[in-house]
């Protein structure tokens, strides 16, 4: 019972000193998350199951960044404007967004075809169900992706050591001919949290913190139906492919209508806040995906995507050493569900 004892407490000793090290330093604990994610990127198709492996690495360096992004709030108390219910399950959604690809091949590989479309049906499940008591009894508005959004470490962290920001940018000296904003030595943080950018720059990038301190833009009865049609489109795609097949147009047309349904409502909505607009805007770009997925992909765009991306490789130097990864890898692209139709 001791020895268990004495490993709780090194456990607990290791983690305290984990979160101090990153409160004190957030510029380095987001060089160490950006430095897992490359890494993600350089060990795929390097060997065997290195697709998952990778997967794994980049999923590892999500959780790590929410992880960061947990105890860098709690350092700013600046925690979320929601309760401790809701919070768990902002938490447990993002943590389902950024392991639901990994999920899936793991899924394949251990149990076939018929493993990963059962995980998958779970995965949407479970999203769907988080989204909708988030949607109807919280109250929280349009769902964005993730979930919770990842803090910008310049942005809120600026001026943490520095005292008053107001008083700090009085102090700055602006170029009449260039616009320049020069920061004082004297106004310099400490090197551990130093930002390398012109104070005014930091000071507008903090608005991207908005979603943790404003309240979404209430959904009348309209949109609130728009966004559970969003929200339940996965599984009716899902559903629509189990009747009717994968070759089959019936379950693309159906998403591709309640999709484009839904934005069409939410579209006449005010929404009043950055990051709900910015949410509009995502969802409208994902609906070039359409032209990505089965069937249309492999009736229409395969051909065309393949043809242009060979001529750009072989007539624009340089091209090629994106385009021709590229052509390998839509194929295993194209396998991955949550990839294409996530």
């Amino acid at each position: 019972m001791s020895n268990i004892k004495a490993h709780v407490d090194k456990v607990t000793r290791v983690y305290e000193r984990y979160t101090e090290y990153v409160r004190r330093n957030p510029a380095a604990t987001a060089q160490l998350e950006s430095t897992v994610r490359t890494l993600s990127y350089l060990i795929a198709g390097r060997f065997a199951d290195s697709h998952e492996i990778s997967e794994l690495v980049y999923s590892a360096s999500n959780l790590l960044v929410l992880f960061n992004d947990s105890i860098l709030r709690k350092g700013l108390r600046c925690a979320f404007p929601v309760s401790l219910s809701q919070q768990r399950l902002l938490t447990w959604l993002s943590v389902l967004e950024h392991v639901e690809v990994f999920l899936e091949m793991g899924a394949c590989k251990l149990w076939g075809d018929v493993g990963r479309w059962l995980v998958i049906g779970l995965i949407h499940v479970f999203k769907a169900v988080f989204r909708l008591v988030l949607l109807l009894w919280y109250k929280s508005g349009i769902q964005t992706s993730p979930p919770i959004m990842p803090l910008d470490r310049g942005a809120e962290f600026v001026g943490e050591d520095d005292g008053n920001p107001e008083q700090q940018e009085d102090t700055c000296f602006v170029g009449q001919r260039s616009g320049r904003v020069i920061r004082p030595l004297g106004g310099a943080p400490s090197l551990q949290a130093r930002l390398w950018g012109a104070p005014s720059q930091q000071k507008k990038r903090s608005s991207s913190g908005e979603k943790l301190h404003s309240k979404p833009t209430p959904l009348g009865r309209r949109e609130t139906l728009a966004e559970s049609v969003y929200i339940g489109r996965p599984l009716v795609h899902l559903l629509c492919l189990g009747l009717c097949g994968k070759q089959s147009w019936k379950p693309w047309l159906i998403s591709g209508v309640l999709e484009l349904s839904s934005l069409a409502v939410l579209s006449d909505g005010k929404f009043l806040n950055r990051w709900e607009k910015a949410e509009m805007r995502r969802r409208s770009f994902l609906l070039l995906y359409y032209l990505l997925r089965s069937p249309f992909y492999d009736k229409y765009s395969e051909e065309k995507i393949l043809f242009l991306l060979r001529l750009l490789a072989d007539h624009v130097p340089g091209i090629g050493l994106v385009a021709r990864p590229l052509m390998d890898y839509l194929p295993a692209w194209q396998k991955i569900y949550f990839y294409n139709w996530g």
